[in-house]
């Protein structure tokens, strides 16, 4: 049965002194796709700005917005409604291992097979893969990876940050979901898998009410190719479903950040990032 969800993302910034001209880009709205659909979708800035989108490389939707008006505080907020669909079942007709890793596949999805800066290499990593990718088939690998990551990795918020790279978060033993996702990348990657970073929200109530408005996440998953594209969540042990709203894919974080921009003016202070959510059905 689907979902039909509404999320309201806000983010802010404070300055230390006023800024005089800012260039930004926010990627905040759902995506449309084969399980989930865009029913409604809304920038707005504070101060106002005009906006303009467009599709980035990665096929994210971008809001892209410059403000020129003198101003010491920025709030921007995005609100959708998405209908979502329940996770689909485990792709059934899966490549072997040779049939993933050949130079087809390889040259196809090479920028999703390739070491990133937040998803370097590492031989002990390297090695954990090629056990995994030996004790399971390509359909049971990702599963797997999930249990592994939450094997070495604590949920901790605070304790990393978007800079901090899947093998710094494996070495301290904690991380949030970013970091979560990132080792599975790393795992994945290792075993030859193309594999791709995701960004959006999940609802945290699996069992939500209708009507209902919590207090939501932003939150990053993976999907790995099986012949076809099929989302994991390493950090709760599920596949991506109804409770999952797809904003960005990427290689890694550094590919969708919800917010990203240049100013001329003060230093900065984050005023914070709320999401709330309500299932609407």
């Amino acid at each position: 049965m689907s979902w039909q969800i509404r999320i309201e993302h806000s983010t802010g910034y404070r300055y230390a002194s006023p800024v005089i001209s800012s260039y930004n880009e926010a990627r905040i709205i759902p995506q449309t796709g084969d399980r989930q659909l865009t029913l409604e979708a809304t920038v707005r800035t504070e101060p106002s700005s005009s906006t303009y989108r467009y599709w980035d490389y990665w096929g994210t939707q971008v809001t892209a917005f410059d403000l020129h008006t003198p101003h010491t505080e920025l709030i921007v907020t995005g609100r959708s409604v998405v209908q979502t669909a329940p996770a689909p079942a485990r792709p059934t007709d899966v490549p072997g291992w040779d049939g993933l890793t050949d130079d087809h596949v390889s040259d196809r999805f090479v920028e999703f097979v390739r070491p990133t800066v937040s998803t370097p290499e590492h031989p002990e990593l390297l090695a954990a893969a090629r056990e995994l990718a030996a004790a399971n088939t390509p359909a049971d690998f990702l599963p797997a990876v999930g249990d592994w990551v939450r094997e070495k990795l604590r949920y901790q918020p605070g304790t990393t940050e978007v800079r901090t790279s899947a093998v710094e978060a494996w070495q301290q033993g904690v991380g949030v979901c970013q970091d979560f996702a990132h080792l599975a990348l790393v795992l994945m990657r290792a075993a030859g898998m193309p594999a791709r970073y995701v960004s959006g929200y999940q609802h945290p109530s699996a069992d939500a009410a209708v009507g209902e408005t919590v207090s939501g996440q932003s939150h990053a998953w993976v999907e790995g190719w099986l012949g076809e594209w099929w989302g994991f969540d390493p950090t709760n042990g599920v596949p991506a479903g109804e409770q999952h709203v797809v904003v960005a894919r990427g290689r890694d974080y550094n590919d969708v950040p919800p917010m990203f921009g240049v100013y001329s003016g003060g230093a900065s202070t984050s005023l914070g990032v709320t999401v709330s959510v309500t299932r609407l059905g």
